[in-house]
């Protein structure tokens, strides 16, 4: 264990290529000492940052150094509802320092400044320090997701039917937000649509599942560091139980794969066993389950 000697905070509303490589070197390090999953969503933020003006009078990104080296790490995510989510890291060898604890007064503080109610806490579930900080913090579990990852092996034959995917275009949003409603129950006022082409400018793509030009479902995919992810995948109710959902998830495997990523992997609800036998039949394995805690304002 080292001693903290020249200690600084940099707060930020996103970040740059610099704050990027700090984060990221120190993520690699955290990771090379255990084998964690970190959803920090690095990728998406930085394209979001070049390419979209994000508002001065928020603070999304948490850093805590030691002199010019990074030591400790944590941000702040919202995706198109009022909740936000928190995910960081420290050092090995700079933890029970009161690092992690100086960071998270901080987001508190920026929390009490916001409309939003609710803030997830998430940590993989095989680190024991991460688990143990959110529980003192009176945090509450909510839901568990498992990551998985493609094993290229699909039990049973793939059928595809006359079914294509379509990239969305902005004026798809509605039709996007009103499918988010269904599935995920996440509801977006309409001056806060997300624009699909400005989010694949970010990186993320989304794409309307069509059936003889009828919608059908959707699903969004983004390519990070060789890594293609599937996200956001649903089929309307009247559609469902005639195999829509397979062959969705199978189309956007290669669309994946015709960009030559190296893996490709998504996130499922453990409750949602539907989905989750769906991805274990079209080849994909569980390999970490990240925990969500839920903090209220009281």
């Amino acid at each position: 264990m080292k001693t903290i000697i020249n200690p600084s905070i940099k707060l930020k509303s996103s970040l740059d290529r610099e704050d990027y490589e700090d984060i990221l070197t120190l993520r690699e390090y955290c990771l090379e000492k255990e084998h964690v999953t970190l959803k920090l969503e690095l990728d998406y933020k930085l394209n979001k940052s070049f390419n979209e003006s994000i508002g001065k009078d928020k603070i999304n990104e948490f850093m805590f150094y030691d002199g010019g080296k990074l030591i400790g790490y944590m941000g702040i995510c919202q995706f198109g509802s009022e909740t936000i989510e928190v995910n960081g890291m420290v050092h090995p060898d700079f933890r029970r320092m009161g690092v992690f604890k100086r960071l998270f007064s901080l987001v508190q503080d920026e929390w009490n400044k916001r409309k939003s109610q609710h803030m997830l806490l998430l940590c993989d579930r095989t680190s024991t320090p991460g688990i143990n900080f959110i529980k003192n913090t009176g945090a509450q579990y909510e839901n568990s997701e498992y990551e998985m990852f493609w094993g290229g092996e699909a039990r049973g034959a793939t059928v595809m039917k006359n079914l294509k995917l379509r990239k969305a275009l902005n004026q798809d949003a509605k039709e996007i937000a009103r499918q988010n409603a269904i599935y995920f129950q996440v509801n977006s006022l309409e001056e806060e649509l997300t624009l699909t082409e400005e989010e694949s400018k970010h990186g993320m793509d989304t794409f309307l599942a069509e059936l003889n030009q009828s919608v059908i479902g959707k699903v969004h995919m983004e390519v990070q560091s060789g890594v293609g992810g599937i996200y956001g995948l649903g089929v309307l109710p009247e559609y469902r139980g005639k195999g829509f959902g397979r062959d969705i998830l199978m189309k956007a495997i290669e669309k994946l794969k015709e960009k030559q990523v190296q893996q490709i992997m998504l996130q499922v609800a453990v409750k949602n066993m539907n989905a989750l036998n769906l991805y274990q039949s079209c080849g994909f394995k569980e390999t970490s389950t990240m925990d969500y805690f839920k903090l209220t304002k009281k």
